[in-house]
C-alpha cells in the first residue's frame, strides 16, 4: 500500500484517469461498449479485501506457462481420449504383395479415432506452431539486438510453416483424398 506521499497529485490521477477512460472509448464495437457499461450501471462490485496468506508464495509467471501449455498440449493430443478408450500406441497392417506386416502411425479413414502416436505427433506440431507465433511476437520487441531479432522472426516463421505443412500432411494421411 502506497503512503501519502507516494500517491499521485490529484491533477495527475485525473489525467490518467481521463486518458484511460479515452482509450477505453476508443472501440467503436456497440456490443463490447454495451458489454462494458450495462452490467455496472445497476450492478457495483463488492469492497472486499482478500489476502494471501503471507505463507502462500505465488508461482513465476514461467511456471504458470509451462503448466498451461502442457495442459494445452494433452488436451489437443487427445490425453483424454487415450485414457478412455486405450487406443494402441501404433497401428498396423499387412501388405498385400509381400505379406510383410508395416507399422501405420495414423489410422486411416476414421476422423473420431486415432492411436497414441498420431495425437502425440499432432499434438507436438500445434504447439510448435504456438512456439513460432510466441517467437514471431518476440522478435517486434525493438530493444533487442538486430540479429536476435531477425533470429527469432526466422525460426518463428520456419515453426509455423512446418507446422502448418505437417498438419495438412497429417490430414491428407488420415483422409485420403482431402483437399486434393
Amino acid at each position: 500500500m502506497r503512503t501519502k506521499s507516494d500517491n499521485p497529485t490529484p491533477g495527475a490521477a485525473a489525467a490518467a484517469t481521463a486518458a484511460t477512460a479515452s482509450s477505453d472509448l476508443d472501440s467503436f464495437d456497440p456490443v463490447l461498449l454495451l458489454l462494458r457499461f450495462l452490467p455496472y450501471s445497476f450492478l457495483r462490485p463488492p469492497r472486499t479485501r482478500l489476502r494471501l496468506p503471507s505463507s502462500v508464495v505465488l508461482p513465476s509467471p514461467m511456471t504458470v506457462f509451462s503448466l498451461l501449455l502442457l495442459t494445452y498440449f494433452a488436451v489437443v493430443s487427445g490425453l483424454v481420449y487415450d485414457v478412455i478408450v486405450e487406443p494402441p500406441g501404433i497401428g498396423s497392417t499387412q501388405d498385400p504383395a509381400t505379406g510383410t506386416v508395416r507399422p501405420i502411425v495414423f489410422l486411416p479413414g476414421r476422423v473420431n479415432g486415432q492411436y497414441i502416436i498420431e495425437g502425440l505427433s499432432s499434438g507436438f506440431m500445434f504447439l510448435l506452431g504456438g512456439f513460432g507465433l510466441i517467437f514471431m511476437d518476440l522478435a517486434v520487441d525493438r530493444h533487442r539486438a538486430r540479429s536476435t531479432r531477425l533470429s527469432f522472426a526466422m525460426f518463428g516463421i520456419s515453426a509455423v510453416v512446418i507446422a502448418y505443412l505437417m498438419t495438412m500432411l497429417f490430414i491428407r494421411i488420415k483422409i485420403p483424398g482431402y483437399l486434393w
